[in-house]
């Protein structure tokens, strides 16, 4: 069962979402306060956040921004009715994984909510497989089970910045402009939204890296991109 959280003081869609997120596959807690769902989000265990953008109390982008400066690692679905993009940039820059705009249709919504969980968790086919792990120095990320450590502790990394940890270090040496990044890691095609990508790898970097001047790791190719040590 999949734990989904649901911040939206829309009371006709908190009913649709909850007849359609129900068991044996979902369990939906939802709550129409943004300082609620904040809270409830940093102590709770979801593998996704369903998060309006115009809640009552606490806007939806302070809530998106407060989940991933505590460093909470599950994915974040925008679904608002703010359509435009530099609201769209802002809430991916903040760390958001999806952004669908309303009216929505449920199934487009179900599909993306199963891409973004598929996404943050280990098949249980791969189990059996080989253990397939990228080590240089003190980092290690394993592709398998998705998850990252350094110095042996675990690193929490949201779905998209253990994505783009993975391209960057399968690819050592190789520099990305950040328009590469951004289709193949987020699946956009089209320019604009390139701050996404320098802020996740700001993000990426103060997990990862000791001493930010002097990064170790994820460089700087000036006048191209991003490279990672190799």
């Amino acid at each position: 069962m999949k734990h989904i959280l649901l911040v939206e003081d829309d009371p006709e869609i908190t009913r649709l979402l909850q007849l359609h997120y129900k068991e044996p596959n979902y369990a939906l807690t939802a709550t129409a306060s943004g300082a609620d769902g904040l809270e409830k989000a940093l102590t709770g265990n979801y593998d996704l956040v369903i998060l309006d953008l115009t809640l009552p109390d606490l806007e939806g982008m302070e809530v998106c921004k407060g989940i991933r400066d505590h460093k909470v690692a599950g994915a974040i679905l925008i679904l608002t009715s703010k359509s435009e993009e530099i609201d769209k940039v802002l809430a991916l820059e903040l760390g958001a994984d999806d952004y669908v705009t309303k009216p929505f249709g449920v199934r487009e919504l179900m599909a993306r909510t199963k891409a973004l969980i598929r996404r943050s968790e280990q098949a249980p086919q791969q189990m059996a497989e080989p253990q397939k792990e990228i080590v240089v120095k003190d980092l290690a990320v394993d592709l398998n089970l998705r998850k990252a450590s350094l110095k042996g502790d675990r690193l929490e990394l949201t779905p998209k910045e253990f994505d783009l940890l993975v391209l960057l270090a399968s690819n050592p040496g190789k520099a990305f402009t950040r328009q590469e990044l951004l289709e193949q890691v987020w699946g956009y095609t089209f320019s604009g939204y390139e701050h996404t990508v320098t802020a996740h790898i700001n993000r990426l970097r103060i997990k990862i890296e000791t001493n930010l001047d002097q990064p170790e790791y994820i460089l700087t190719s000036w006048g191209i991109g991003y490279r990672f040590i190799g």
